[in-house]
């Protein structure tokens, strides 16, 4: 079988509310090799949640980032899940899968860095910084990310299919390229392998569609149901992390030094 990255999109979203403790355990027990979520900082605290408001997942209103957290903390995020911090997230999933970090929202970088670091520095962490991606249509966020963390690994989401292709995501110095499934061509998924970055496209959900991105040589999908993914597709090697699946080395300036595609 071809290989294709299963990507667990806001978890097992498919089969329990997004972005909850519940949709994350489902897409560990489903085996997910990766699995991305979003996160907004609020009130001090990171938490994982999708939209600028609460009506779509929540029985609360209003914007998300004007409500006091131990509000927050008390809404149903469905079924009777609570919306989860970045910290219990990392901490049910324990270094088991890559783990895609979506930045949501101006000034979420820095916070998100100094997670990471405080969590890594712990002793008996069980995570490697090589597991984390940090990604965002906010392109300026993944700048800051850079400057504050080299080491850590950076996915350029975008709408569409940009003029020049993959090249924004190679002058953010990113290993992955994030776009839309439904305008994605042969055209950007080979320049964007010239320019050693990985292509993960979302959200892939349908049988058929999988397939297309299969034939179009795309290394990840982000899909609600993993299950689908997993059945069809082998999986690649993710004990090297993020670079590792784009063949990349660290360097000492941490930025990375493009050695092959796999």
């Amino acid at each position: 079988m071809p290989s294709l990255l299963c990507i667990a999109h806001r978890g097992a979203m498919g089969h329990a509310p997004e972005n909850t403790l519940a949709a994350f355990r489902k897409a560990l027990e489903l085996g997910a090799p990766a699995i991305e979520l979003d996160v907004y900082a609020v009130d001090g605290e990171l938490l994982v949640f999708h939209d600028d408001r609460l009506e779509r997942t929540t029985n609360g209103r209003g914007r998300l980032q004007d409500q006091a957290l131990s509000g927050l903390r008390a809404l149903d995020a469905g079924e009777g899940e609570r919306i989860p911090t970045l910290a219990e997230v990392c901490e049910l999933i324990a270094g088991r899968s890559l783990l895609n970090i979506e930045l949501k929202g101006a000034g979420t970088a820095a916070p998100v860095t100094a997670f990471l670091q405080a969590l890594l520095a712990q002793p008996g962490c069980r995570w490697h910084k090589s597991q984390f991606l940090l990604s965002s249509f906010n392109h300026r966020e993944l700048q800051q990310a850079a400057m504050l963390d080299p080491e850590l690994a950076l996915g350029a989401l975008c709408y569409g299919l940009p003029l020049d292709d993959a090249r924004f995501a190679s002058d953010l110095k990113a290993v992955t390229v994030n776009p839309g499934h439904d305008m994605l061509d042969r055209r950007f998924v080979e320049d964007a392998h010239a320019r050693g970055l990985l292509v993960c496209a979302y959200t892939v959900n349908e049988v058929d569609e999988l397939a297309r991105m299969a034939a179009l040589a795309v290394d990840g999908v982000f899909c609600n149901y993993p299950e689908r993914v997993l059945n069809a597709f082998d999986q690649p090697d993710t004990r090297h992390g993020w670079r590792g699946l784009a063949g990349t080395d660290p360097q000492p300036d941490g930025r990375g030094l493009m050695l092959r595609y796999p």
